[in-house]
């Protein structure tokens, strides 16, 4: 996705991720379409600037993590 942080989620994006999951039906939304813009900008933030000192978020571990 070449979406800018400030730029909205693409309309595509939105409305098939505003498909509520059977967890999100049992649950209960608003507000779906508000709730998958939300989803996607955050995303997109994380995509674009990741936080290194989160050092789980990549998935990575060293060696001594797994001792």
């Amino acid at each position: 996705m070449s979406t800018r942080p400030d730029e909205e989620p693409p309309a595509d994006a939105v409305a098939e991720r505003a498909g509520l999951l059977p967890e999100e039906l049992a649950a209960g939304s608003a507000d779906p379409q508000a709730q998958a813009e939300e989803i996607l900008e955050e995303s997109i933030e994380r995509t674009e600037h990741p936080d290194p000192d989160e050092s789980m978020q990549s998935g990575r571990r060293s060696s001594e993590d797994t001792v």
